[in-house]
C-alpha cells in the first residue's frame, strides 16, 4: 500500500547553487550533506521543505526545459515576496497559464539545471470546486 510521497530527487550540476534556491525561495532546512562520501551515485544533500524530503545529487542537468514540474504550496499573501526572492537569484520565471478566478495563483520558475518549480496558493478542493462551478455555469 502506498503511504504517500517519500522524497523528490533533483540532479544538479552545482549543489551549492541548488541549495541557495531551496533555502532562499522554499525556506528549506539542510539536514544532510554527504561531502566527499558517496553512499549513492554521487555527492548528495538532503533538505526538509515543509515536511517533504528533497534530495539533490551532483550530476548532469536536464538537456532542456519542459512543463514537467513540482509544485509547492504557498500562502495567498506570499506571492509578491516569493517572486522577489526568485528574481533576486536571477532565475527564469515562466509565464503562467491562463487561470479562472478562484483556483489560486502560481509562480513558475526554472532552476539552473532546467527543473521547473511552481509555487501555488490554491488547493485541489478549491480548483475542483471552481472547475465544477465553471462547468455548471456554461452548460
Amino acid at each position: 500500500m502506498i503511504e504517500g510521497l517519500s522524497h523528490i530527487t533533483f540532479i544538479v550540476r552545482n549543489l551549492d547553487r541548488m541549495e541557495e534556491i531551496l533555502v532562499r525561495v522554499l525556506d528549506a532546512e539542510k539536514i544532510y550533506d554527504s561531502g566527499d562520501n558517496t553512499f549513492s551515485l554521487s555527492k548528495e544533500r538532503f533538505f526538509d521543505v515543509g515536511g517533504l524530503w528533497i534530495a539533490t545529487m551532483e550530476g548532469e542537468p536536464l538537456p532542456s526545459r519542459t512543463y514537467n514540474h513540482v509544485a509547492f504550496k504557498m500562502g495567498a499573501d506570499e506571492y509578491d515576496e516569493r517572486l522577489a526572492r526568485i528574481n533576486q537569484l536571477g532565475l527564469k520565471v515562466r509565464e503562467g497559464r491562463a487561470r479562472v478566478e478562484g483556483e489560486g495563483h502560481s509562480i513558475y520558475f526554472y532552476d539552473f539545471d532546467n527543473h521547473m518549480f511552481e509555487l501555488h496558493s490554491g488547493t485541489l478542493d478549491e480548483r475542483l470546486r471552481r472547475y465544477n462551478t465553471k462547468v455548471s455555469a456554461t452548460g
